[in-house]
């Protein structure tokens, strides 16, 4: 390897490095995935009451996906300035757009109220979310790869990863106890149900995890593989152009590489809590599902999200010994087959053990394919386009991945219950991220502090 000392650059903390980093999206996170389950639980009635029950799921999930078609604006604002200015600015910034539009959706008016503005306002403050998060995935990635110790950088790396579990056991933990304690509807106007004030409460929460998360982020230095750009004056005037003219290839390949684990993940989330809790007898207009009541099925994906977060580690500590690529190649190629098995487990399992080991199986997957891209991510550009190059291809591949997964999921969801369609497409996606990470060089040894682009180019 290149680096040689396994002491942390000077100005940061080990420790520092891995409070900071990993808060910031556990934050943004716990922020998006309270929508995710909102989305499915309350918004289709409270924001689309004049719909069918599938046209109103379909419109709620729509505004789930704007979020992702804001992020690769957001990575283009963020990645641009955290390129040019420093990462901690901008991490900061990314973290205040998302807490502040979090907490402004807990304070919407519904459709009952406002009528279509409800609706139109919940659109732009989840695209304003997708803003936020487009700039901090990478921020805090970048944050913990450029002050990793040497030999370290894929457990670094996958330590801002552990934000998705963090944030999900947070907004499920909430949403669990929330529908636990209050009831979900109530004739009397003077009674607090979960329709009417519960659901706000989780995205009112999010204004103290901001502050919390601003102060932590605050406090750190500047990294010096950034700082070293700035001293050799390599700082690019416009680092997209830069990306696109250098690192052209790595742009596209990373993005098809993402598409598979965005898919997965919003599959195992979104999707499963839909069809779970689906009725098996449904009445007109509805797809059959489950039967499983909201609380017992947010529990089965607590206790999933459990073993996301411990191998979301596990493969960090792979992606070191053995490298990036020998650790996602099998990691991926079990992904396609997993879609294979989405029907004749998932479909079959109406019993509490049943789920759980979907659930677990899935999300094991999702944590294994998910860690190494904290490091391989930031590895594929060099030190002066590191910010912008990682923010689009995570969040390009959001797009193609995320964006689309729950819509096309009920749309490929039979009425009957049959889901073999919704497998399929999981597994194309899988053959899909294969190709792009067969076609990539491992990056585990490159030498990441001093690696730069053209120094000629804008």
């Amino acid at each position: 390897m290149a680096e040689q000392t396994l002491s942390a650059p000077p100005g940061n903390r080990r420790s520092r490095v891995v409070v900071a980093s990993s808060i910031g999206t556990s934050i943004e996170f716990y922020d998006f995935y309270i929508y995710g389950l909102a989305a499915v639980l309350v918004f289709p009635d409270l924001f689309f009451p004049n719909e069918s029950p599938v046209a109103a799921q379909l419109s709620s999930f729509a505004t789930f996906a704007l979020a992702f078609l804001a992020r690769p604006i957001g990575s283009l604002i963020f990645g641009h300035f955290g390129d040019r200015i420093g990462r901690k600015r901008t991490l900061v910034a990314s973290l205040l757009i998302m807490g502040t539009a979090t907490v402004l959706i807990g304070c919407l008016p519904t459709y009952a109220t406002a009528g279509l503005w409800a609706p139109g306002l919940l659109a732009l403050l989840r695209f304003v979310q997708g803003v936020g998060l487009g700039g901090e995935w990478s921020g805090a990635a970048l944050l913990a790869t450029e002050n990793a110790p040497a030999g370290r950088r894929g457990l670094f790396g996958s330590v801002p990863q552990l934000g998705a579990p963090i944030g999900f056991l947070l907004a499920n933990g909430t949403f669990l106890v929330l529908t636990t304690v209050l009831p979900a509807h109530s004739g009397d106007p003077h009674v607090l149900t979960f329709e009417s004030v519960g659901w706000r409460i989780p995205f009112l929460l999010s204004a103290v995890l901001v502050i919390v998360g601003l102060y932590v982020r605050w406090q750190i230095a500047e990294s010096e593989a950034f700082a070293g750009v700035a001293r050799e004056q390599n700082i690019a005037r416009v680092p997209l152009v830069r990306v696109v003219r250098t690192n052209s290839r790595a742009l596209i390949l990373g993005t098809m590489l993402c598409v598979s684990t965005y898919v997965l993940f919003y599959f195992m989330t979104a999707f499963t809590l839909t069809y779970a809790t689906a009725a098996v007898d449904p009445p007109a207009g509805a797809k059959a599902g489950l039967g499983f009541e909201r609380t017992t099925f947010l529990a089965i994906l607590l206790v999933g999200v459990v073993f996301f977060g411990i191998f979301t580690l596990v493969s960090g500590v792979l992606a070191d010994r053995l490298g990036r690529r020998r650790t996602l190649i099998p990691t991926i190629a079990a992904v396609t087959i997993f879609g294979l098995l989405f029907d004749p487990w998932f479909a079959g399992a109406y019993s509490v053990p049943a789920g759980l080991s979907f659930v677990i199986g899935g999300l094991t997957l999702m944590g294994l394919s998910y860690g190494p891209m904290g490091s391989l991510l930031p590895e594929l550009f060099p030190v002066d386009i590191r910010y912008t190059g990682s923010a689009l291809v995570y969040n390009l591949g959001s797009v193609l991945g995320a964006s689309l997964a729950p819509i096309v999921a009920v749309a490929l969801w039979r009425a009957d219950g049959s889901i073999v369609r919704v497998g399929l497409y999981l597994s194309a996606a899988g053959v899909l991220s294969l190709l792009a990470l067969l076609a990539l060089p491992e990056t585990r040894d490159r030498d990441f502090a001093a690696q730069t682009a053209a120094r000629t180019l804008p």
